[in-house]
């Protein structure tokens, strides 16, 4: 069995989806594979290639184990995370782990795995559809968290998403700017810890009925742009605006502040890629300032 999840990028509403606005994201070609072989043993052999094909997780897990949440004092991170995550798809589907066979499970990432893409989420997505569960669901018992990126993860089209009351609205839309040419995507090199992120932004929160209100407005106006400069100003009184609710700078002011466009934090300020646009190539700038890896629209969106 063989299964495929898209990465994402999140583009407009970050933090405020978690307060219930309808917000904008973007799939990536990037991805995850996950492949399932039956096995003569009563364990799952789980390998995880990055995209260079090096293993960067290599074990063996009883399944007696997972089905009793069984998780050691000495278990690294990792294997800690795998088991609660098959164990609460086994709660979902008890049907696919028992005592009488086991799996050898192997999982290909598409890109690095510290570029921030989704690697938990493609994983999580990918599980479920081992599992034939719901991956909203697996998600909220496991890593928690917003549910945009599941939805990036099964959508081969842009799309816009909210949360509300716990259900869960996702639309896929047209979004093909003509000035896609001049938008590219630039890893910061360090990768931002989304859990920490949404920490920050709940200790700092403060009534944002309005803000919320106003997101999910702007979300349906960005659809309805196509003007290169006309995008910058737009994003750049979003991020204003975001930068005076979280209480710290853009990263555009913070780090870019004599570039002529405009750059914007993508999901957890700080971290990861950020969205870059600008009338002229702007490679050369950010290769200066050591940021090399720049990846144009047309690479990175589906």
């Amino acid at each position: 069995m063989e299964f495929y999840s898209n990465g994402k990028l999140f583009i407009l509403g970050e933090y405020y989806v978690l307060e219930g606005a309808k917000v904008f994201a973007l799939p990536t070609k990037f991805g995850q594979t996950l492949r399932v072989f039956p096995l003569n043993s009563l364990v799952i052999t789980w390998k995880s290639y990055d995209a260079d094909s090096s293993v960067w997780f290599n074990d063996e897990i009883l399944i007696a184990d997972i089905i009793s949440k069984n998780i050691k004092q000495q278990d690294d991170k990792v294997r800690k995370t795998l088991i609660e995550i098959l164990h609460q798809a086994h709660q979902q589907n008890p049907n696919v782990l028992n005592l009488k066979s086991g799996f050898l499970v192997e999982t290909e990432l598409t890109f690095p795995r510290n570029w921030g893409l989704g690697t938990s989420s493609t994983l999580i997505n990918n599980i479920a559809q081992w599992f034939q569960i719901d991956a909203f669901e697996l998600l909220e018992n496991s890593f928690g968290g917003s549910g945009y990126d599941i939805a990036c993860a099964q959508n081969n089209e842009p799309i816009t998403y909210q949360k509300v009351n716990g259900k869960v609205l996702v639309e896929q839309v047209q979004f093909k700017p003509s000035f896609a040419d001049k938008i590219y995507f630039v890893y910061l090199n360090q990768k931002r810890d989304s859990k920490e992120a949404i920490a920050n932004f709940r200790k700092k929160q403060k009534d944002l009925t309005h803000e919320i209100a106003e997101v999910s407005k702007m979300t349906e106006q960005l659809l309805q742009i196509d003007d290169l400069n006309e995008f910058i100003h737009f994003f750049k009184t979003y991020e204003t605006n975001l930068s005076n609710v979280l209480e710290v700078p853009t990263i555009q002011q913070l780090l870019f502040s004599d570039f002529n466009g405009l750059v914007k934090s993508l999901g957890g300020w700080g971290g990861d890629f950020v969205m870059v646009a600008s009338h002229e190539n702007p490679i050369a700038y950010f290769k200066e300032k050591g940021f090399d890896t720049i990846i144009s629209y047309q690479e990175m969106i589906k």
